[in-house]
């Protein structure tokens, strides 16, 4: 039983195989509070190594497949089948799957970015989901109790109109040419199965999610400047992009996976006419607030300065005790395991959907094109 008393959403899992960092934080993810029981999946493209993949987590073999199209008939139709999947593929492979499961009636569960082509995107979002079926985008970060308290914060007028938002991301793993060495390196730097976008993809997306999610404030042009630093290097591995609001508020973003001494760096600062806000992902239990002309105030995860968006997610332990990127991972799932089981009113505006997946794929799309175009102003769908 889930840690709330409910049954187990029987989950199944397309990607994920041996050896995928991103399939077995899914996995456990989904089981931190219980909500989800993995019973199926085709978790490679490699038959051989789905079947192992698939023993080695306990599935039955009758429900290890080797084609995601096989499995999603078969479970469908089966009186025991998934009601929800996770698509944990390289992006190339997100819109046919997500496109399959949608159509036969079973609720998916996307990495991001939502699909490798903008018209694939734009595809999925004519797609009829059978049976009401519901879609998740795990921009997991948007998870963390404080960047919920940050919305509220600014929801709530605390820092007056927005002026200025810096959002970085930075890396430095892929800081030499280890492309066709590294399983995880060789797909994010291929045009073929990352898109258009390399570092921007990746990570870009995550940093302009998170600012969105948090501000609100709507994109109306970026000027973008995208290199491949790495000589031979397919895809761009560190951008610089400005960002103009609507409303007059100004932005910047910069994302790389070359600056060394940077693991994941995940950063946001917020200002406003009246306050601003500075928040860590590697010091995620801790948030500054500053209001103008009054001492910076430390908010902490679950302190004594607690909004109501951030009591309504998974605080899981009393403060002092440091929650992280798995918990931030298993808010986005139990949260849609409500929505699943029609209990999630009060979660449907804090969970990224596939209307989120499309603006950042137009997001990449833009910020390709303006860097491509000596980093003109370029309108996001233009």
């Amino acid at each position: 039983m889930a840690e709330n008393g409910k049954r187990p959403i029987r989950l199944g899992m397309v990607g994920g195989g041996t050896g995928a960092f991103i399939g077995y934080v899914h996995r456990v993810a989904s089981r931190i509070d219980g909500d989800y029981q993995l019973v199926a999946g085709a978790l490679s493209s490699r038959p051989e190594v789905a079947r192992e993949s698939g023993r080695n987590l306990g599935l039955a073999d009758d429900r290890i497949y080797t084609d995601y199209e096989e499995m999603a008939r078969a479970e469908a139709a089966r009186e025991d089948g998934i009601e929800a999947v996770a698509i944990v593929t390289p992006n190339h492979m997100h819109f046919g799957p997500a496109k399959a499961f949608l159509e036969a009636g079973i609720h998916v569960i996307c990495d991001k970015p939502l699909t490798a082509k903008i018209d694939d995107a734009h595809a999925l979002s004519k797609v009829e989901p059978r049976n009401g079926a519901r879609f998740l985008l795990t921009h997991n970060y948007t998870g963390y109790p404080l960047i919920r308290q940050a919305r509220e914060l600014i929801e709530s007028g605390a820092l007056g109109k927005i002026r200025v938002v810096q959002a970085e991301y930075p890396q430095d793993w892929l800081a030499e040419p280890t492309d066709d060495d590294n399983k995880q390196a060789a797909w994010r730097t291929d045009p073929e199965r990352s898109g258009a976008g390399g570092c921007i993809g990746d990570i870009g997306t995550h940093a302009y999610n998170l600012l969105r999610y948090v501000t609100g404030l709507k994109t109306s042009a970026v000027s973008a400047d995208l290199d491949a630093f790495v000589p031979g290097r397919k895809l761009d591995d560190n951008v610089h992009i400005m960002l103009r609001f609507e409303g007059g508020a100004k932005g910047m973003l910069w994302a790389s996976q070359v600056a060394v001494g940077n693991e994941n760096g995940l950063q946001l600062r917020v200002y406003g006419e009246k306050a601003g806000l500075e928040w860590r992902q590697d010091n995620p239990n801790y948030m500054w607030f500053t209001e103008f002309g009054k001492p910076k105030q430390l908010l902490t995860r679950g302190g004594a300065i607690q909004g109501n968006a951030a009591n309504a997610m998974n605080v899981r332990i009393p403060a002092g005790h440091p929650e992280g990127y798995l918990e931030a991972f298993a808010t986005l799932y139990s949260q849609f395991a409500a929505v699943i089981r029609g209990e999630g009113a009060d979660y449907e505006g804090l969970l990224p959907t596939l209307d989120d997946g499309i603006e950042g794929m137009e997001f990449i799309m833009a910020s390709v094109k303006s860097s491509q175009d000596d980093s003109r102003w370029t309108a996001l769908g233009a």
